[in-house]
């Protein structure tokens, strides 16, 4: 009988590679920064994700739930509407004392007018009560703390917590470490893709792979909405705008503006929340009214402003909020300054005016667009004669504030209006699910009573190395620097150090 050899049935698969010891290492130190940094800054994440995610609908929200303040039973045609003068004297009827923080006009004949008086606090950023009034009669329709609404609440969670500045760095620091876990958990995946196997269809294997794909497929576009969201921040904001300002890339050049005055006479833009100037010019310091008043004294419509002082120094943020002396009607004001306004129609734009501040202060409105910010433009206008004396907008600004600017409106949602809206929520839900499975993949594979941290690189070049790499991180984000660098010693010295927290984490 003839013997038939048999040989092994080959696989239809190759093997798994097997890891080189440095890609193993190297995978292990990157894994527990992924881990340590997902673990502290995970709650943080999703308190953002889940305001951000609510504060995109802000203005239908608003429109639907202030719609009988907003809007009129009756249109009023423009040549039948009261002066603005007037009905900003019923305004201020309506809450005597208070100054005039910034005055929007109707857009639409079927809309009240807007005049937002300082509220309770008045410091930078301090938020005012807007008072709507019918265009037609000029009587007050209604009033909204603008400091109290839930919109307003969800922003100054997302923004800081409900903490002020602390608040602000806490949010800035994680949002920082969000780009560190985006690039940390792409190396792992890109790392182990070779040498992972199939997950398994059930249990933390099922995770994992969520966690992977939605990583993969939002990862971009959840970078974009953190570096679009730290324009905003204390820190790195700041650290923009002065980078901007070296660069020329923030404010139209001097040169074009030369007649400014240092500090701002009209006060600094910046901290005027309602009445928002574009990002890229809130600094821009704000010239003086230099036409000076009538010799009369009265006002051009032939009277002294009631409550206006004598001595001219009764203005915008005094006791009373009146003009000065020889000051034109804010509706005089807008009349001259709207052949010099560039094209934003009034369905797309809103128009804010700022009243002077004191007898050389000026008129400054502001075209703010809903969509396009390239049809933002600020005016400065003469409150005596109606001359304006600055203007611009988008094509003064430079490279790196129109960035700044388009990437505002896109994290608002706000850019291409509902496919923006859609990406930008996609983007909050990626964090959301993010945050929750990395959550429970840590619960279920933690051991009991301990962190479950993954082990630590026992090479030490590579762990030199990533923490090289780490380290330009940063000082790209010096908050996320300044916490990498507690994290390190306190690896050092207490973990190192203290048996029983380095069991509990380890």
């Amino acid at each position: 009988m003839t013997s038939v050899e048999t040989r092994p049935e080959t696989p239809l698969t190759p093997p798994a590679k097997s890891p080189t010891p440095s890609s193993s290492q190297r995978y292990r130190a990157v894994w527990r920064w992924h881990f340590y940094a997902g673990l502290v800054v995970a709650p943080v994440l999703l308190v953002l994700a889940v305001t951000g995610a609510i504060y995109l609908f802000k203005e239908p929200f608003e429109e639907w739930r202030y719609q009988d303040v907003r809007t009129l039973a009756e249109p009023v045609p423009a040549a039948a509407a009261r002066p603005l003068s007037e009905q900003v004297a019923a305004a201020q009827q309506a809450r005597p004392g208070a100054p005039v923080m910034s005055v929007i006009p109707p857009t639409a004949p079927d809309r009240t007018t807007r005049v937002i008086l300082q509220g309770a606090d008045a410091g930078p950023f301090a938020q005012g009560v807007s008072v709507y009034v019918d265009p037609g009669t000029a009587t007050v329709v209604g009033q909204i703390d603008d400091g109290a609404t839930f919109m307003r609440v969800v922003r100054t969670i997302h923004g800081e917590l409900m903490s002020g500045t602390v608040g602000d760095r806490v949010v800035e620091t994680a949002a920082c470490w969000a780009l560190i876990l985006v690039a940390t958990g792409s190396y792992l995946w890109w790392s182990g893709r070779r040498t992972r196997r199939k997950p398994a269809r059930a249990g933390r294997g099922r995770l994992r792979r969520l966690h992977i794909l939605t990583g993969l497929g939002g990862g971009t576009v959840v970078v974009f909405l953190v570096l679009s969201g730290l324009p905003w921040s204390g820190v790195w904001g700041d650290g923009l705008q002065r980078l901007q300002e070296r660069t020329g890339s923030t404010y139209p050049s001097a040169d074009d503006f030369p007649h400014t005055s240092t500090p701002p006479l009209s006060g600094d833009l910046s901290a005027n929340p309602d009445a928002k100037v574009p990002w890229a010019a809130e600094r821009l310091p704000v010239p003086p009214s230099q036409d000076g008043p009538s010799q009369d004294g009265p006002s051009q419509d032939g009277a002294l402003q009631d409550g206006a002082s004598r001595d001219g120094h009764a203005g915008h943020g005094s006791a009373h909020g009146v003009l000065q002396p020889g000051a034109l009607p804010i509706e005089s004001a807008l009349a001259a300054a709207r052949p010099a306004i560039r094209s934003c129609p009034p369905a797309e734009c809103d128009l804010k005016v700022l009243l002077p501040d004191g007898p050389r202060g000026v008129y400054t409105i502001v075209t703010d667009p809903r969509r396009d910010p390239s049809a933002a433009q600020t005016l400065h206008v003469d409150q005596y004669s109606g001359r304006v004396l600055v203007s611009y907008g988008w094509a003064e600004y430079g490279v790196l504030a129109k960035a700044v600017e388009q990437g505002v409106a896109l994290h608002e949602g706000r850019r291409y209006g509902t496919a923006n809206l859609v990406v930008m929520l996609a983007a909050c839900l990626t964090i959301i699910t993010l945050v929750v499975t990395g959550a429970w993949m840590w619960w279920k594979r933690r051991p009991r009573g301990r962190a479950g941290a993954p082990a630590r690189s026992t090479d030490r070049r590579t762990t030199y190395g990533v923490i090289g790499v780490m380290a330009v991180l940063g000082l790209l984000f010096p908050l996320a620097g300044v916490t990498m660098a507690a994290a390190l010693l306190a690896d050092r010295l207490l973990l190192r150090r203290v048996p029983a927290l380095a069991r509990l984490l380890g």
